[in-house]
């Protein structure tokens, strides 16, 4: 049975689930300016004074991955990343968004981490990746 604090819960990760998918837009819309400005955003990007009634890291990401099943075009991982990042700073969470590649087979990608675990991808980048950049 869903109480009624439960249903507000709900309807705050809907909420978000919202706010990235009008975030990943922006996005989109940023990088087409380049890349230089969104990586300023992120460093801009404060974290913001803990909630009344925090959200996890877990449900954010949910709501981010969510936002990207309907986005209306197949989401990069720097882009869901970089919104994740954004949004769990804004809930108060202390994220990171990192860069990182491998050089044989070439291969680049973009994870959160909190407190040095991953949070939005599988853990396993953090050892088969060189971090370029933590932001």
């Amino acid at each position: 049975m869903l109480t009624r604090c439960g249903a507000r819960r709900a309807v705050r990760i809907a909420g978000l689930a919202v706010h990235a998918w009008i975030a990943l837009i922006v996005f989109d819309l940023a990088v087409q300016c380049g890349f230089v400005h969104v990586h300023g955003w992120l460093i801009r990007c404060r974290l913001a004074p803990p909630e009344r009634m925090p959200l996890t890291a877990e449900e954010i990401v949910w709501a981010v991955d969510e936002a990207c099943v309907w986005y209306i075009k197949r989401v990069a991982c720097l882009q869901r990343s970089a919104i994740a990042t954004w949004l769990l700073r804004r809930h108060g969470l202390r994220a990171e968004l990192v860069i990182g590649c491998r050089p044989l087979p070439f291969e680049s990608h973009a994870w959160v981490e909190i407190d040095g675990q991953v949070v939005n991808d599988r853990p396993q980048y953090q050892k088969h990746f060189t971090v370029l950049d933590r932001l």
